[in-house]
């Protein structure tokens, strides 16, 4: 299984094209770009149930444990790919927020839905995709959004609704897209300076994008509850 460090400098390396469609007239679209590089994979990168099913297996079928254990490396990695994306000095930062805010958006996105895939939930479900990119936002800007009308219900209501609503997947893919924009916007203005100091720029991207990948993990864990059991695999030995 390649390292936290090796899956964030891949991520680094594809991201480019991607991260030119996050203008907001694109957000849907965007969106499900990366959503599919997060659930499906690509190239190296392992998707979601891949790694989801690695880590069950690791566990000898423990979901609980094996959900931590994806949180966990879900913070490393995007603590590595942070950091690649933030190096470079201050010359790089037209450059590296659009790519940061996609590398986040993959890592933490094939985290959630890992969780989602290990607690039952169809990662193929238009509904359960909304309900993934909800929880990109963080349990207090949904309830935010809820509060003041943006958002109709939670993540896990999206997930389970009857039917899918289109409207409210587009609404939800504008939200998210600001909420991200907001997130690396902020972020930069506190490595402007330190951006003059190259590996101190790195070591701040890094530390913003581990604490947010941990909150946001926390989250759709205690979100996205069990809607079915999956049956356990085969333990692995390493």
């Amino acid at each position: 299984m390649p390292s936290a460090q090796d899956v964030g400098r891949m991520i680094a390396r594809s991201i480019g094209p991607v991260a030119v469609g996050m203008a907001p007239q694109a957000a849907g679209g965007a969106l499900r770009m990366i959503l599919e590089i997060a659930i499906d994979g690509r190239g190296a990168l392992p998707g979601a149930k891949a790694a989801a099913v690695r880590q069950l297996q690791r566990h000898r079928g423990a979901v609980d444990d094996a959900i931590q254990s994806l949180i966990d490396f879900h913070v490393r990695l995007a603590s590595a790919q942070g950091f690649a994306t933030n190096l470079g000095g201050i010359a790089t930062l037209p450059v590296a927020i659009p790519a940061n805010l996609t590398g986040v958006a993959v890592v933490q996105i094939r985290m959630v839905a890992a969780i989602a895939h290990l607690r039952g939930y169809d990662l193929a479900d238009n509904r359960v995709r909304t309900a993934l990119m909800m929880c990109l936002m963080g349990g207090e800007e949904v309830a935010k959004h809820i509060a003041i009308g943006d958002l109709p219900t939670s993540p896990m209501a999206v997930a389970t609704a009857p039917v899918f609503d289109p409207e409210l997947d587009r609404v939800v893919a504008e939200k998210v897209v600001a909420d991200l924009g907001t997130r690396v916007t902020g972020k930069s203005m506190t490595l402007l300076l330190t951006r003059r100091v190259p590996l101190i720029g790195g070591g701040i991207g890094a530390a913003v994008d581990a604490l947010s990948t941990q909150q946001i993990g926390e989250y759709a864990k205690s979100e996205l509850v069990t809607r079915r059991s999956i049956r356990r695999p085969a333990p692995v030995t390493d």
